[in-house]
């Protein structure tokens, strides 16, 4: 039987756009028709021992011409020994309606886990 696992991944960044499967001696959940399996939230969690340091400040660059755009500010992510910043950057809009969710660091027993930005 498939349990899902929370992981504490430390040395890795939030970006790496690394995706983990874990079983517990089963084969993992197949993909569910209704989402391809690229939209399926990493089931690996970011967890700091500490809160992030305050946001740098960003000089936000023009956007580019003729696209439907948003801007991502940059954040802090966890190493796993300390703090790196992640400059900001722009997103390419799925549709002209898409909202951009910022990522943005929760406190949660236990430290503070990385919520990642996404479109709704």
């Amino acid at each position: 039987m498939f349990r899902p696992i929370r992981l504490a991944l430390l040395g890795l960044t939030a970006s790496a756009g690394l995706v983990l499967a874990t079983t517990a001696g089963a084969a993992p959940l197949p993909p569910t028709p209704a989402l391809p399996a690229m939209l399926w939230p990493a089931q690996a969690v970011i967890i700091a021992p500490s809160a992030p340091p305050p946001p740098r400040y960003e000089v936000v660059p023009a956007p580019p011409p003729q696209r439907y755009v948003v801007w991502d500010p940059g954040h802090w992510n966890w190493d796993g020994r300390g703090w790196i910043w992640v400059p900001g950057h722009y997103e390419d809009r799925p549709h002209p309606h898409a909202v951009w969710v910022v990522g943005h660091w929760a406190h949660r027993r236990g430290g503070w886990v990385w919520i990642p930005a996404h479109w709704r």
